[in-house]
């Protein structure tokens, strides 16, 4: 709407196509774009003859946002786009907002950039602020209340002692000021008393040439209260089956630690995402913990 008014053309995509978009691109000489990780995987995906045959070079400003980026896959985007690529991390709450540019993301690599709006603040479980490359809830200082509708006590929950608000997200904060988030607090798995955050994982997983879309969840174990699931979308669905799953399972243990590698692989045709390309977790969490089924394999 805002690049409607001041009288710029907008290309919208009714459903995100990796091929089609480069089309897009080139037809239209785009120079500006806002896309999400998962869009930027599928476009590198694409075999190099594909990508060669587009011309993107209008491209100024390639803007991402809704979920963190995996370093390799960004540091292929600005290998391939070259540095356009923007990062953003806020929310519809309004809280605060935190961006950063190429240059600045490549001396800081897996950073979200410093805040623009509000201050952020690392804080512990007491809701007091953490020293530097201190993991912890991450909260912003010096900006609206939050305020959902009809939902006092969502706010209350995500407001600590000192006013600070959170959108529940888990992260640290350099010595310059950069934030770097680890993931979300709702989607941490507790394996053995171990806290582990799905995002490393579902980053090296989608990272895997045969892998199109990666979910990492945490399923109901006996023993260890909750075990590391990994559910697939592999770039062929013939592919699904026990060779690529002991394939991607000596994947994992050779590049993470024991507790962190899935316990199982389970595959899907295609992960739930939003159309803005956002992944709909509590779906496929549910399908393991008996709430809704789901077309897992």
């Amino acid at each position: 709407m805002s690049v409607h008014r001041i009288g710029g053309t907008v290309v919208v995509m009714e459903k995100f196509d990796p091929e089609q978009s480069l089309a897009l691109i080139e037809t239209y000489r785009c120079d500006c774009g806002q896309f999400v990780p998962t869009h930027f995987v599928r476009m590198l995906k694409l075999p190099p003859e594909v990508r060669a045959r587009y011309d993107v070079s209008s491209m100024k400003h390639a803007v991402h946002a809704a979920a963190p980026c995996p370093i390799p896959i960004k540091e292929a985007m600005i290998a391939w786009w070259g540095p356009v690529i923007s990062e953003y991390y806020a929310g519809t709450e309004g809280n605060g907002f935190c961006c950063i540019n190429s240059a600045d993301w490549l001396t800081h690599k897996g950073s979200v950039g410093r805040a623009l709006i509000g201050e952020v603040r690392i804080c512990g479980e007491d809701g007091e602020r953490l020293p530097p490359r201190t993991e912890g809830g991450v909260f912003f200082a010096g900006t609206a209340p939050l305020s959902y509708h009809n939902a006092p006590e969502k706010a209350a929950e995500g407001t600590n002692q000192h006013g600070w608000t959170t959108l529940g997200d888990v992260g640290w904060e350099d010595e310059e000021g950069f934030l770097y988030l680890t993931d979300r607090k709702s989607f941490m798995i507790i394996s053995g008393g171990v806290n582990i955050y799905p995002q490393e994982v579902e980053n090296l997983l989608i990272g895997h040439p045969k892998v199109a879309d990666a979910a990492v969840v945490g399923a109901p174990d006996e023993e260890m209260g909750e075990r590391v699931v990994a559910v697939i979308q592999p770039v062929d669905w013939a592919l699904a089956g026990e060779p690529l799953r002991a394939e991607l399972m000596a994947y994992a243990r050779a590049n993470l630690s024991p507790i962190k590698s899935p316990r199982a692989i389970d595959f899907m045709a295609e992960l739930p995402r939003y159309p803005t390309g956002k992944l709909y977790k509590r779906l496929i969490r549910d399908a393991y913990w008996g709430k809704q089924g789901s077309r897992i394999v």
